[in-house]
């Protein structure tokens, strides 16, 4: 058996959680992954197999606000997120945490999407 670290756990708490989270074209799954030194969101269709908007701590609006992926940078991800997602015609999402608690920096992000217009 592997070795139980933090990420073989998160990892299997991730195929956990993506065996009941699917995204449809009408609902579609909003991904968020951390890892050490940025952060990723996504709009997922796992019908069709498609991401239908984008953004990360790697995008040129989160890097124009000098912000970092902390917290405060979360909070204007979650922001990003939710206006990439308007633009794609999204309001309705399915959450898909990854495996990651529902804490800190994920929090945030998903506290500021809702404020933003995102309905999960």
């Amino acid at each position: 058996m592997a070795v139980k670290n933090r990420n073989t756990m998160r990892a299997r708490r991730h195929l956990r959680i993506r065996k009941k989270v699917s995204g449809t074209t009408e609902r579609p799954r909003f991904c968020v992954s951390i890892t050490a030194n940025h952060i990723y969101c996504q709009f997922i269709d796992d019908v069709k197999g498609v991401t239908l908007a984008c953004t990360s701590s790697l995008d040129p609006k989160f890097k124009a606000e000098n912000a970092k992926p902390n917290m405060a940078g979360a909070v204007l991800l979650g922001k990003l997120a939710a206006e990439a997602a308007k633009a794609a015609n999204v309001t309705e999402v399915v959450f898909d945490r990854s495996g990651y608690n529902y804490h800190g920096r994920m929090k945030a992000i998903a506290e500021t999407a809702r404020e933003n217009g995102l309905k999960f």
